[in-house]
């Protein structure tokens, strides 16, 4: 097994409360995580579930690459790139670029090894919808700060649990 770089941790010995990028983070085993996702599926249906993650995962997405654009001194595509690695890096799976043009408010992002595929298997259905408003929120953050007025939607256009997939594909365009 190859490592990843690793993120850097740190665990107030006061509060327990774990810090990573100047944020506070939960740490919590995958399949926790998504039996919560697939009970609360359960209840409220896939497709309403995925309004509201997309609501949430929006603003979480502008929070994240604002707070994290501050502290690195990024802007712009450089934004998108450490949103993506540090996805890449906390177990969700692995994101990749495929293209992104910023002031056009367009991008490609491939997933492989989807922890909600390792979870649901092959379904038949995209099961990854969670991410989705992740990228748009990312991207609206990044023209934000630019001072572009331009906003986007992402929509999940492929998911490794249907069936002759490999990969998620999630692209964003202008709203």
């Amino acid at each position: 097994m190859k490592t990843a770089p690793q993120l850097p941790i740190e665990v107030d010995s006061e509060t327990g409360v774990w810090t990573t990028d100047a944020l506070p983070m939960l740490y919590v085993p995958r399949h926790f995580f998504i039996n919560n996702h697939k009970g609360i599926e359960e209840e409220l249906g896939a497709e309403r579930y995925a309004e509201i993650l997309y609501k949430a995962g929006y603003k979480s997405a502008w929070h994240w690459c604002e707070k994290e654009a501050a502290l690195h001194g990024l802007s712009g595509v450089a934004v998108f790139e450490h949103y993506m690695r540090r996805l890449s890096q906390r177990g969700w799976g692995l994101f990749s670029i495929e293209g992104i043009d910023i002031d056009a408010g367009t991008c490609r992002v491939r997933l492989d090894h989807s922890a909600f595929v390792y979870e649901y298997g092959k379904v038949g259905r995209k099961v990854d919808y969670m991410f989705t408003g992740w990228f748009a929120g990312a991207m609206d953050q990044i023209l934000d700060a630019a001072g572009s007025s331009l906003r986007t939607r992402a929509e999940q256009v492929q998911s490794a649990a249907e069936e002759g997939c490999d990969y998620g594909v999630f692209v964003t365009r202008p709203r």
